[in-house]
């Protein structure tokens, strides 16, 4: 009777194991390891699998480390950490905010564009809220910031290195959903951007509608200013006109130029011809400085050369390394080496590299490497038990009966997410719920994408979603990463500013936590967006060339017989035609099992769901 309850019942009772072991405690590799290791035992003693369930577990295991995509994980996260631990935060905070400063919300606009930046070269959250709650949030307080709005720009922004690649939670989502990691990367880059375009746009509503609440910068606290007492403003609007006239001009040639020198025959697609074209614009603005520098031309103001070394270097990284995956030149792991190298250079320009400092990049990098693949280890030890139980057929069952069908599913699958994400880490959530969501998705989503939209995109618009989705677990009580990041730094009593000399009082948690709450529904809207519209991520991926099923077919048929003029073919004997006659029967069974008609057949049944 035991049994039977334990065989009938296998996935819920394991799904209560994994609860109960999580509860406890211990890490959350180990967790499941031994979720997976203790009902993969009862269930062979019940009978449900076979003694060698385990056997091929090794190798699994060997082929965890061997995987190349992996490797982009402790790339750009060691490229990540040299670039905040070399100043580069402080630096863009202080330019970005000196540029922005003179008009009203322009210290959170800073803070959002330099979250912007940070997410695409750091990728880490916890480096960007810190650096930004350290560096911003003492400036935005001391000229009258409201204190909502301060700390929820700062920790909304500081979560974009979830959504805006490289982010390492693409690469992780990209594994376990058995896609293409610059697919992913490509799909999330449009929804990235139009969610900074979504937090720039509510603060300047903000500023409009309640001008109190972020004032602008006064006048003696813009330090770039020219001898003649100009902000250099103009000089900078200049410089960006006219390599923005530059990228724009790389953009009509972009596929006359690239296309021949990679053999490629199909249009470039839309991201590609972007980040090329911001990248040529760039390194014209560099150019133009260090000409202007070097020659001692005086053209470029104070405020426009500092824009220009301290923006641009950072910005042709991200260009260079997002551009070389995007156009196929490199892999993610490879481009990720290749910003490795270029974050050491540039900490090296900026002499800030130090023994210390790569010591301490170096550790951090191999701490969050081995935490990623213990918890993939335990992940797959768990899959192991759980596919061989049939989970996932269990797990669809779930869903099938659901109302709303597909878009039902989706709707459920992403409240799911939301919810644990107030509680547990996206490293776990990745590990453990896509994998089990994962199949189910490829089979019910199909139907949701436009006609004609390949059937790897299905799974690439789940991740993007799911990883959109994932960064509002940075924000949301009472487990709200970001939210504890900023609390560690942000005054907790009250202290004298050193500049104004006035007392400013302490930062309250109840602040910290009401200020994420128009973010959070800002992300959630973006959510929206790309369910509703999910070309914003599959227009931006190149797609293969379609097989017009009915062309193929027409010229097989009219292909021209030659046997009549084969001078090896053997001539028909007289009276053969009776032969002949008898065996049509057999030569016409044998035509329905044609490989090139069964070919033919599944190209126009594809197509025809397409």
């Amino acid at each position: 009777m035991e049994t039977s309850f334990i065989v009938q019942n296998f996935v819920p009772l394991m799904f209560a194991g994994l609860f109960v072991f999580l509860l406890s405690g211990i890490p959350v590799a180990f967790g499941l390891a031994a979720t997976g290791l203790l009902f993969g035992f009862i269930g062979m003693e019940a009978g449900l699998f076979g003694g060698n369930l385990f056997q091929a577990l090794p190798l699994r295991v060997f082929g965890i480390m061997q995987n190349d995509t992996l490797l982009a994980i402790p790339f750009f996260t060691f490229m990540g950490i040299i670039l905040e631990r070399s100043g580069m935060a402080e630096d863009l905070l202080e330019t970005v905010g000196q540029v922005f400063g003179p008009v009203r919300g322009g210290l959170a606009i800073a803070v959002i564009l330099v979250g912007a930046l940070l997410a695409a070269t750091t990728g880490v959250v916890a480096a960007a809220v810190i650096s930004m709650g350290l560096i911003s949030l003492p400036i935005m307080l001391r000229y009258g910031y409201n204190r909502t709005i301060a700390t929820g720009t700062i920790t909304a922004s500081g979560t974009l290195a979830q959504a805006i690649p490289p982010s390492l939670v693409l690469i992780v989502l990209a594994d376990q959903l058995g896609r293409s990691v610059g697919d992913m990367y490509a799909g999330a880059l449009i929804p990235g951007l139009m969610l900074v375009g979504l937090y720039l746009s509510f603060v300047v509503m903000v500023s409009i509608f309640k001008p109190s609440w972020v004032p602008a910068l006064p006048p003696e606290a813009r330090i770039y200013r020219e001898a003649n007492g100009s902000s250099g403003h103009r000089s900078l609007l200049a410089l960006f006109a006219i390599c923005g006239a530059a990228g724009y001009a790389w953009s009509k040639v972009h596929q006359s130029v690239i296309n021949p020198m990679i053999g490629r025959e199909l249009p470039a697609p839309g991201d590609e011809i972007v980040i090329l074209s911001m990248t040529v614009a760039s390194l014209l603005a560099l150019g133009l400085a260090l000409l202007n520098k070097a020659l001692k031309i005086g053209l470029l103001s104070r405020l426009t050369e500092q824009v220009t070394f301290v923006l641009i270097p950072p910005l042709v990284l991200i260009f260079l390394v997002l551009g070389t995956i995007f156009l196929g030149i490199a892999t993610p792991t490879e481009g990720g080496a290749m910003g490795a190298l270029g974050a050491l250079i540039m900490a090296v320009g900026r002499g800030r590299l130090q023994l210390k400092l790569l010591v301490q990049a170096l550790d951090n990098t191999a701490r969050l490497s081995c935490f990623v693949l213990f918890i993939l280890i335990g992940s797959t030890v768990f899959s192991f038990t759980f596919n061989a139980a049939d989970g996932h057929i269990w797990v669809e069952h779930l869903f099938d009966k659901m109302p709303g069908g597909a878009l039902g599913f989706l709707i459920v699958v992403n409240v799911l997410v939301f919810i644990l994400g107030c509680f547990i880490d996206f490293f776990e959530i990745a590990f453990i719920v896509i994998p089990i969501l994962a199949p189910v998705a490829d089979k019910m989503l199909g139907g949701l994408l436009p006609p004609g939209t390949p059937a790897d995109m299905t799974l690439i618009w789940f991740g993007v979603i799911i990883a959109m989705n994932l960064q509002t677990s940075f924000l949301t009580p009472p487990f709200g990463f970001a939210l504890f990041y900023l609390r560690s730094v942000a005054a907790k009593k009250d202290y004298k500013d050193r500049i104004t000399g006035e007392t400013i009082p302490a930062v309250q948690t109840s602040q910290i936590y009401k200020g994420s709450i128009a973010f959070i529904v800002l992300q959630l809207i973006m959510v929206s967006a790309v369910i509703a519209f999910p070309t914003l991520v599959t227009g931006g991926i190149e797609k293969g060339v379609t097989i017009d099923a009915n062309k193929v077919l027409d010229q097989l048929q009219m292909q021209p017989r030659e046997e009549a003029n084969d001078p090896f073919a053997v001539p028909a004997a007289p009276g053969a035609s009776g032969a002949a006659g008898a065996s049509s029967a057999p030569a016409e069974s044998g035509a329905s099992d044609d490989p090139m008609k069964g070919l033919l057949e599944s190209i126009k049944k594809e197509q025809g769901q397409k």
